[in-house]
């Protein structure tokens, strides 16, 4: 107990110096795990399914829309895991696709622990629309041809677990591609992101657990990112959350765990910024997950926190 209680202390202390945001953000992103790090894939010991979709600074003209469907599962009795993403992001008149597929290998470390090395290989399709900006000057010539294009790239994750707790480290995309090859702009190539997520879960007496999960987010010049989320689950069905983003904005999430295979969540957060907190009127998530769980399995095998 007193080393889980140190965990949150850390967590907490590690939030007072990360700032900032580069890539697309979900406050449930302990539900978006397997996009974050391929080696996710298959922790589950289920064929589970998530969505979720953000509408993010609603009321902001072109402000970021995503949504993201994830499925993976266990292979080989569980000594590997496959899964698919598929990611849509939208901001202004730039849309991306992105479609990964992920694979990992599991070693077993001890009866309650592994060690999970993964893979991921994945298209951006990005458009660039900027013909319909409308502007004071119709005739810019930098503001006259639109962008398409399919960027190749690859990612790697380390992700340690066990029943009650997880770390990761990943690099999602390692290659940094240019969207326009006629552009020298550090600005207009896809940036390096790196993660290390942190999560773990304890009893606060027989019906509430409590559950704090830390994101971590850095890339080369941009200031650091975390998140720090912590959920109460009550009687094993209801989920009552608070969330603080470094130097962006605090958030409640809402939950429920409708059957042992079935989860809905909500959230919603506002900036606390005054460049972006005071044009917006906040942020809105919705979060489905289902695990398949096979005809020889009359349950998953124990509680899947994460």
């Amino acid at each position: 107990m007193k080393k889980i209680i140190t965990l949150t202390l850390v967590l907490i202390a590690l939030s007072s110096s990360i700032k900032a945001q580069q890539d697309a953000m979900f406050t449930h992103y302990m539900y978006n795990t397997l996009w974050l790090n391929p080696a996710y894939a298959g922790t589950r010991d289920a064929l589970t399914l998530t969505g979720i979709h953000r509408s993010q600074w609603v009321g902001f003209d072109g402000a970021p829309i995503d949504q993201t469907l994830t499925m993976h599962s266990p292979i080989l009795n569980g000594k590997m895991g496959v899964g698919l993403s598929i990611l849509n992001d939208k901001i202004g008149p730039t849309k991306s696709t992105i479609i990964a597929l992920d694979v990992d290998y599991q070693i077993k470390l001890d009866a309650k622990s592994k060690l999970s090395f993964g893979l991921k290989g994945l298209a951006n399709f990005y458009n660039n629309n900027i013909n319909a900006l409308k502007l004071d000057n119709q005739n810019d010539v930098a503001f006259a041809e639109n962008t398409q294009r399919i960027l190749p790239n690859t990612g790697a994750g380390v992700y340690y677990f066990r029943e009650r707790f997880y770390a990761g480290i990943s690099v999602p995309k390692l290659f940094e591609n240019k969207f326009n090859t006629s552009s020298l702009n550090a600005t207009s190539k896809e940036q390096r992101h790196y993660f290390l997520i942190l999560g773990t879960v304890f009893n606060l007496s027989k019906d509430i657990k409590l559950k704090p999960t830390c994101f971590i987010k850095a890339t080369q010049a941009a200031p650091l990112q975390g998140d720090v989320t912590a959920n109460f689950i009550l009687k094993d069905k209801y989920i009552l959350g608070a969330m603080y983003r470094t130097g962006d904005g605090v958030g409640v999430l809402l939950g429920y765990n409708i059957t042992e295979q079935f989860t809905v969540g909500y959230s919603f957060d506002w900036s606390m910024a005054n460049t972006t907190g005071k044009y917006n009127n906040g942020s809105h998530e919705i979060m489905l997950r289902y695990d398949l769980i096979s005809k020889t399995k009359a349950k998953i095998k124990s509680p899947r926190f994460f």
